[in-house]
């Protein structure tokens, strides 16, 4: 696994890891998810978690900690949590302090992610929508269940300092996020004018290349994050 923050801009903190699958050696998650086939996409899916749960604890996370999982491979919602609540309590890690993502890459029937979603709301768990506005869901799934966070897909923040189309659309789903109570975290920042206009625009939550990039088999430093942010300003 590598871990790569989430960052609170307002409480100079790191806000979660977001726990990204790699090779033995480091190799990167497309080679790893490419993998994946339908006979051990469950196995795969329940071992990520597990894994992950372990090596944060092992690294002594304080922080939340961001679990991608696959839909598809949720064939029971609560079935399928009873391995990641044994690994929460094994290693003495708090389930509260979990937060499960679904990426809109996935083609799934929306009806199954909301039985996902508030069957893991119900035990605990908070849940973020990755990608958004990327694929099958958008507002139509905003509109039956509110996670606790949105993560702007990153082709929307790339270069939004200079896009007004970008920059209008970004400003709509603030308001929406903001009237629904909804965490609204931009991804993929990778350049300090798109940081510099999220911040100037109320975006407490960031993550990217930028703040930090993944750290394999270790916890980034919230120190050394905004160290580096003040020295570019």
């Amino acid at each position: 696994m590598a871990f790569q923050p989430i960052v609170d801009i307002q409480s100079r903190s790191v806000f979660a890891h977001e726990a990204l699958v790699r090779g033995t050696k480091g190799e990167g998650a497309g080679q790893i998810l490419a993998l994946v086939t339908e006979q051990n996409r469950y196995s795969f899916d329940q071992t990520c978690r597990i894994t992950a749960i372990r090596i944060a604890a092992e690294l002594g996370c304080q922080t939340r900690l961001s679990i991608n999982f696959l839909p598809n491979a949720v064939y029971e919602p609560l079935a399928c949590l009873r391995e990641t609540l044994s690994a929460a309590r094994q290693y003495d890690f708090p389930h509260e302090r979990i937060i499960f993502e679904v990426t809109e890459d996935e083609r799934v029937d929306v009806k199954k992610i909301l039985d996902i979603f508030r069957t893991y709301k119900n035990q605990g768990f908070m849940t973020a929508i990755d990608d958004f506005g990327e694929g099958y869901s958008g507002l139509n799934l905003l509109a039956n269940f509110q996670p606790d966070i949105i993560k702007l897909d990153m082709m929307l923040i790339r270069g939004i300092d200079n896009d007004p189309a970008k920059q209008a659309i970004f400003s709509g789903m603030a308001l929406i996020a903001k009237q629904l109570n909804i965490k609204l975290l931009a991804e993929g920042v990778e350049s300090r004018p798109e940081f510099d206009f999220l911040r100037a625009h109320g975006v407490r939550y960031m993550q990217g290349y930028y703040l930090c990039k993944p750290q394999f088999m270790a916890l980034a430093d919230a120190e050394q994050i905004f160290k580096h942010l003040e020295e570019g300003i």
